[in-house]
């Protein structure tokens, strides 16, 4: 029944991997599953058998499916099945399609869909690197154009040593998460979050990862020679070259005058005539064919700034390594946490910081070990940013794709939950694009968490990199691009990190891939604009962290329980907790582990909170002063509760500082009195003072005058 269905086997990264077709999905036009070790990920690719009418882009969509049935749980929404893909899913959908993308003809305007089905995960097998093995195969043996293949694979740096395709428990210690994608000669893809590594060592991590890689592309094109289909035959949507020809003697000299300005709303407003002017002479002649009108004045720009930028001159009139001119604040809203602004010529991002109780950390749902995190940081792309008009509708792929980069920027330099017992909130809000708003959002998280009192180990920043190439292999890099340059260019090199190292990297590319050279030239030109913006403009607007978070921000307390004694401070039905909460005012949250964070906007009852708390779960010091509540009243003395469940007597001669003929002449049940504990006695008995307590806070009281 199943006559054409073939294995292949190879190891990579010293571990085996086997691939299977022939076998299921037969009616997509190619398809494999690929099992890594005991991870399995299926992989689908179609393409319409028409191009899509009226668009002047390839219609390419990749989706990497996040099956919970692959690591055996059930899913915990209200629906019980997968619903919206998560973001890790999205992230990883993106990593997919930026290597393949580049490498479909130009010319196709057939739709074609990626899907990869996540069937199985081995936590020591990334099942993301299995998926982009599984679409690269699986668009290889298919009969759709494309000039692959390419591998991916992760590079980690564990112990001082570069290993490939860390394991769960390499990947716990790891300080480099570098996912790097190639073809047999080129690097086609970089995404990486890393803990300050130096310029150096993510090159030769780069290197290392590319090396494997070539092994895979080789092991697909030996699938592909075998069982490929020949490629099918499409309609080109090439432009009419002697249509181009006949425009760009029209405009030509117009487009260039209108292209040569710094400013977007100026360079907008003249090229718009212009292609009113287009469109009235040649829509009689292709009343059809608007959307090749469009692409041939989309080439006709390209044109012109890549020859002005291999020539030396780019659009704003700035030096080839110049940056735009930069300004940065901090403080800019009240009540807010922590706020401030990055502008970098016509790119404005205003990033807000907002703390919480660690509890306020994100759940997570997804297929790897990871189940929350107390850092979280996202990007918001509204229409006015870029002058036009459009509903907003919720993140799409890019806005979660940009704020994944920030996070992953500035996570490495963010306090642990020890140091700094919140959860954190930055949001970016995009107040103006002309390219490197991610990058723009960086910068500006870092000036919001400095100005909230987070204390971060390093500010950071974020800085892109463009690149122009010529059919004759030669190639030319420039720093801080904007719009025209990123959307005409070959390349988006975006670098976020610290004086120290890199934090993290995401390269978009147009062409076939890259050379170390060209990515050796990109860190060279980042490091050095890194270090200027942070001397220079981001650590004069703020030199140092605040030294205390807003006064509109909790207060954050933090202390350990032993784990036999979380039952106690909880109490039956949770009625010790609540009792604190409500006495202190205050937000309790208790970890399996008998981690214990206080929140509350007044740190002093924050901290009566910690110490009710430590009493329960320990013995009262000896000599330690608490603030209790009377509870029962005997003619001997009174009994005071000093935490929930523990009281101690302060006998009658022990209430003040004279003498006392009733206990009611001091103090009635329910008032709170200070207490200083004096002896516990074998049996646990406690002994209070009220009388040592005062005379004890009146020497402090008279030291501190």
């Amino acid at each position: 029944m199943f006559e054409n269905a073939r294995t292949f086997e190879t190891t990579y990264a010293g571990r085996p991997v086997v691939v299977e077709t022939g076998k299921t999905c037969g009616l997509a036009n190619g398809s494999c599953w690929v099992r890594y070790g005991e991870t399995v990920v299926m992989a689908n690719v179609t393409a319409s058998k028409k191009p899509r009418e009226g668009v002047d882009f390839f219609p390419l969509s990749v989706d990497f499916e996040e099956k919970m049935y692959a690591v055996g749980r059930i899913p915990g929404s209200f629906t019980k099945r997968e619903g919206k893909a998560s973001d890790k899913a999205i992230l990883t959908s993106r990593c997919v399609d930026r290597p393949i993308r580049p490498l479909f003809p130009k010319d196709m305007r057939n739709d074609v869909t990626v899907v990869m089905t996540v069937l199985a995960v081995d936590p020591d097998n990334s099942p993301e690197i299995t998926g982009m093995i599984a679409a690269a195969i699986a668009i290889s043996i298919s009969d759709i154009p494309w000039n692959g293949p390419v591998a991916s694979i992760n590079v980690g740096y564990v112990d001082g040593e570069l290993v490939l395709n860390p394991t769960l428990e390499q990947r716990a210690k790891n300080e480099l998460n570098l996912t790097v994608a190639g073809s047999a000669d080129k690097i086609v893809m970089i995404e990486a979050g890393a803990n300050e590594i130096p310029d150096d060592l993510m090159l030769k991590a780069i290197e290392t990862g590319h090396t494997e890689i070539k092994k895979m592309v080789e092991f697909i094109k030996g699938i592909q020679k075998e069982i490929g289909k020949p490629k099918f035959e499409f309609e080109s949507m090439e432009v009419d070259h002697d249509l181009f020809d006949e425009i760009e003697a029209m405009v030509g000299e117009d487009v260039k005058k209108a292209l040569d300005t710094d400013d977007k709303n100026i360079r907008d407003a003249r090229m718009q005539p212009i292609y009113d002017a287009v469109h009235e002479k040649y829509d009689e002649q292709y009343p059809d064919q608007g959307a090749m009108l469009e692409e041939v004045l989309y080439k006709l720009q390209k044109k012109i700034v890549r020859n002005w930028l291999y020539e030396g001159k780019r659009v704003d009139g700035r030096g080839i390594d110049e940056i735009r001119p930069l300004a940065a604040e901090v403080g800019v809203l009240p009540r807010v946490h922590g706020s401030g602004i990055f502008t970098r010529g016509q790119t404005q991002v205003m990033t807000i910081c907002t703390l919480g109780p660690v509890s306020d950390a994100q759940k997570l749902d997804g297929l790897d070990e990871e189940t929350s995190k107390r850092y979280m940081h996202q990007y918001n792309f509204p229409s006015y940013s870029v002058g036009e008009t459009r509903p907003s509708r919720g993140p799409g792929r890019r806005e979660i794709g940009h704020g994944a980069l920030a996070e992953r920027a500035l996570v490495p330099v963010l306090p642990s939950v020890d140091e700094f017992p919140y959860a954190i909130r930055c949001v970016s809000e995009v107040l103006s694009s002309n390219g490197s708003t991610s990058q723009g959002s960086i910068c500006g998280s870092t000036l919001a968490l400095m100005d909230a009192g987070v204390p971060i180990k390093e500010p950071v920043a974020g800085i892109s990199c463009g690149l122009i190439t010529k059919e004759d292999g030669s190639w030319m890099t420039m720093v801080d691009i904007q719009g025209l340059e990123d959307f005409y260019g070959d390349m988006d090199f975006k670098v976020g990190g610290t004086k120290n190292g890199i934090t993290a990297i995401q390269v978009d590319i147009k062409v076939d891939g890259l050379t170390m050279d060209i990515i050796a030239s990109a860190f060279e030109k980042t490091r050095k604009a890194r270090m200027y913006i942070l001397d220079e403009i981001m650590l004069k607007a703020i030199p140092e962290v605040r030294p205390e978070v807003s006064k509109w921000a909790p207060k954050m307390l933090s202390t350990k329980v032993p784990v036999d004694k979380i039952r106690e401070v909880i109490g039956s039905g949770g009625k010790v907790i609540q009792k604190i909460s409500a006495e202190c005012d205050v937000k309790i949250d208790i970890s399996e582990d008998g981690s214990v964070f206080v929140s509350g906007l007044d740190k002093e009852k924050a901290q009566q909170a910690i110490n009710i708390i430590n009493t329960i779960a320990n013995d009262p010091e000896i000599g330690a002063i608490y603030k209790g509540k009377v509870v029962r009243i005997m003619n001997f003395g009174a009994f005071v509760e000093i935490a929930p469940g523990k009281d101690g007597l302060v006998h009658i001669s022990k209430l003040d500082n004279q003498r006392v003929e009733k206990v009611e002449d001091v103090v009635s049940i329910g008032d709170e009195i200070v207490v200083k504990v004096m002896e516990i006695d074998d049996q646990g008995r406690i002994n209070l003072s009220r009388k040592d307590a005062l005379a004890d806070l009146a020497k402090r009281a008279a030291n501190k005058e």
